[in-house]
């Protein structure tokens, strides 16, 4: 076997070294490759990309936007809004029977109308929760009005004492049954009557007025006082006189308006009395 030169062994030498030189150089560039993807890797990962870390975006095309939640007005919770109070005026509660005894109104006013004034007392039953003076002041203000009996020349005067030639009574449906019935007149515990020289005025009338009546409570109670007060003055019932025309104020209107129109005064504005043919 031949022995190689000393020549030969310094270029064997050299080649190993280079081969050696490019293989460590090779290694080291792969492992910075590899370092570099994976360092790319680890960046990617912090940042919320849908193709991951392999470096590939999808088209925009294919990119799918889900727009964001649009508030509504149920989004949050509606306020529940609050109770109003009721503007209607509630029902007043008329007892069937009262304590049957009486107290006289203590208010004494001038006379109204011309001529000798029918003295009258005002009465309201003990048990019922009404207010006699403002009773009065109101039978006052009906008897006084230019379209009730004053047009037609009769005079009244409210006083506290006798001697009085009327006397208007508010009482219990219960009471108002007793006196009428007395007088042989059957009142049902709904309406009033005149017996001689007493108005008995039914609280339910009174207190609620009457289906039939197309007007105001007040304008209802002028009815009744001036109906019943007309019986007193002597005045019959009458009937209605044609279609569309007042009801005279002596016809029982709480019966049916058989075509009139409601009306709670004996005469008009001008000083007519309103009336209608008699009827039993």
């Amino acid at each position: 076997m031949r022995t190689p030169s000393a020549h030969q062994r310094t270029s064997r030498s050299k080649g190993e070294t280079m081969r050696r030189h490019l293989f460590d150089r090779t290694k080291n560039l792969k492992r910075g490759r590899l370092n570099a993807a994976l360092l790319g890797c680890a960046l990617l990962a912090l940042v919320p990309l849908t193709s991951g870390c392999q470096g590939q975006t999808p088209p925009a095309d294919d990119a799918v936007s889900t727009p964001p939640d649009v508030p509504t007005a149920q989004a949050r919770p509606a306020k529940t809004p609050r109770p109003t109070p009721s503007t209607a005026t509630p029902t007043p509660t008329v007892p069937l029977t009262g304590s049957g005894e009486f107290t006289t109104a203590q208010e004494s006013l001038g006379p109204v109308g011309s001529g000798t004034p029918m003295r009258y007392r005002v009465q309201v039953e003990t048990s019922l929760d009404l207010s006699l003076a403002d009773t009065a002041r109101e039978i006052n203000s009906v008897l006084a009005d230019p379209r009730g009996w004053t047009a037609g020349g009769q005079a009244f005067q409210l006083v506290s004492s006798e001697p009085a030639e009327l006397t208007v009574q508010v009482a219990s449906p219960g009471t108002v049954d007793a006196t009428c019935g007395a007088a042989g007149l059957d009142t049902q515990g709904e309406v009033n009557c005149s017996v001689g020289s007493v108005v008995v005025v039914n609280l339910k009338r009174w207190m609620l007025g009457s289906p039939q009546f197309d007007g105001s409570l007040h304008d209802y109670r002028a009815l009744i006082i001036n109906h019943e007060v007309g019986h007193r003055l002597g005045h019959g019932h009458e009937t209605c006189p044609g279609e569309q025309r007042p009801a005279p104020v002596m016809m029982q209107q709480i019966k049916g308006l058989h075509g009139c129109t409601a009306n709670a005064w004996p005469y008009d504005s001008d000083g007519v009395y309103i009336s209608g043919p008699p009827t039993a």
